[in-house]
């Protein structure tokens, strides 16, 4: 697709738009002064009626002397003579007297008395120039007497030149203003195109150098709280976000790296020397194959929630899901974990529910979530600590289960973050820092939830809540409740 910048398309778009209403609007405006000036003229010009014209001149007699009386005596005393000339005309079409006091041509063209005379109404207006050249406005009214015939008439003659030059000056002004106008709206719009334009090619340089991995790239110095400076405050946070993600990658490839190397080491060794000593020792073979089986399940586990990560990551983790017992499940679990704790000094305080808690779900999925509540606690708890184990069935549709140890606790600031992927609150502690995450993603299959609440120092909480399908009460249970 061909590039065309954001500039070149307003100015197609809109500045090309701009410049054809603000050409209508000056058309528009110079068309109504001028039919203003031009109505003004008529008007001037257009002041006798046929009526008005009989009652001047009845009063001198049906008489060419007596028209031609009238029309000298009108004529000298018209008001208005400064601005319009009054020219008296008789019925042979020679001016007979005029206002300015110059005598008149014979060959002066006179289309509206022509008009005026052979048309019914008596009148008849005329633009045009006279032999001078100068442009004018008439208008004649003729004079009849009583039998028809026309007695004369008088024509009123207005000057345009100075209407046209004012017009002229008028129209100037208005292609003045337009072109300031249209100037102005041109430059700001630029100067707003520029301060969209600008930032936006800045966040798409800083962009592309986020997407060849330079996460320190940020947008500076954006002094707007708007709509671009969100944008430009999102890229800087994603920047940051990224930077973050991939520093807890990196960690997680080195934690994951050292936790792989640490079994492979002991089996390795463990293997080089049971091939040395042979059944010489059995004692020293019986413990080292304890050790390369210890180690090798450790390895496996480690290799399933990478797996399991994978799966999470891509949208594939399923459940095998089966009618099952959740609170069965626990108890397998608290008892494979009994002899561990007591090898470490950990007390186990268990106290659940004698009654199934049953449901839908996959066991070993429920199963590898108790064993990496369990072992988290196991693990962030001191020698002589305690670790404990509590369940209760809510309103026959939820089963509670909480977990809470007087461990090492987690940091304020880490604690919203201990579920996400990569993360790890301790380093100190073995762990690939993606347990908790798979555990979150594997709960919410399940329709239930798991919430951590933690105080450094002083212990953790896990609630893990699974919805149940317990049969309504029955009579008896009824009863006895009561």
């Amino acid at each position: 697709m061909k590039y065309r910048s954001l500039s070149r398309r307003w100015f197609t778009n809109v500045a090309l738009v701009i410049l054809l209403i603000l050409i209508i609007v000056a058309v528009a405006l110079f068309l109504f002064i001028r039919s203003y000036y031009y109505d003004t003229a008529r008007m001037k010009v257009e002041v006798m009626t046929q009526d008005e014209i009989h009652s001047v001149f009845n009063l001198y007699g049906a008489s060419t002397s007596g028209f031609d009386l009238a029309a000298r005596d009108y004529v000298e005393g018209y008001p208005d003579k400064n601005s319009i000339a009054v020219w008296g005309i008789n019925r042979a079409g020679k001016v007979i007297v005029s206002s300015t006091g110059f005598a008149i041509s014979s060959d002066v063209s006179m289309p509206d008395f022509d008009e005026a005379v052979s048309n019914d109404t008596g009148t008849a207006l005329w633009m045009g120039r006279l032999p001078s050249g100068e442009k004018i406005m008439a208008s004649t009214c003729t004079y009849r007497y009583n039998d028809g015939e026309i007695g004369g008439a008088l024509r009123f003659l207005v000057s345009m030149d100075a209407i046209d030059k004012q017009l002229l000056n008028i129209s100037a002004l208005i292609v003045a203003v337009a072109v300031a106008l249209y100037g102005a709206l041109i430059f700001s719009g630029m100067m707003f195109i520029r301060s969209i334009v600008n930032p936006v090619k800045e966040i798409g340089e800083t962009a592309k150098k986020i997407a060849v991995g330079d996460l320190n790239a940020s947008i500076e110095h954006y002094p707007y709280n708007d709509e671009i400076g969100e944008l430009c405050n999102t890229i800087n946070d994603m920047a940051d976000k990224l930077s973050e993600s991939d520093k807890m990658k990196n960690d997680f490839i080195s934690t994951v790296s050292h936790e792989l190397r640490t079994p492979l080491t002991a089996i390795s060794g463990w293997g080089e020397t049971l091939l040395q000593i042979g059944d010489s020792d059995p004692a020293t073979s019986k413990r080292g194959m304890e050790i390369i089986i210890s180690e090798s399940g450790r390895l496996n586990k480690m290799v399933e929630e990478l797996l399991d990560f994978s799966r999470m990551n891509s949208g594939r983790m399923k459940l095998q899901s089966e009618k099952l017992d959740f609170l069965a499940e626990l108890d397998e679990t608290v008892f494979s974990f009994k002899e561990r704790a007591i090898k470490e000094g950990k007390e186990f305080l268990y106290n659940v529910p004698k009654k199934p808690a049953p449901g839908v779900g996959d066991s070993s999925r429920i199963k590898q979530v108790f064993i990496n509540i369990l072992d988290n606690a196991l693990k962030y708890t001191e020698q002589g600590g305690k670790i404990n184990i509590s369940a209760e069935i809510k309103d026959r549709s939820s089963l509670i289960v909480t977990v809470s140890d007087n461990g090492a606790g987690i940091k304020e600031e880490d604690l919203p973050h201990v579920k996400e992927k990569f993360y790890k609150a301790n380093n100190t502690v073995r762990g690939s820092g993606i347990g908790l995450a798979i555990c979150d993603e594997i709960i919410k299959l399940h329709g239930g939830t798991l919430d951590i609440q933690s105080t450094f120092g002083e212990g953790t909480t896990v609630v893990i809540t699974l919805p149940v399908e317990l049969p309504p009460k029955s009579n008896a249970e009824e009863v006895h409740n009561e």
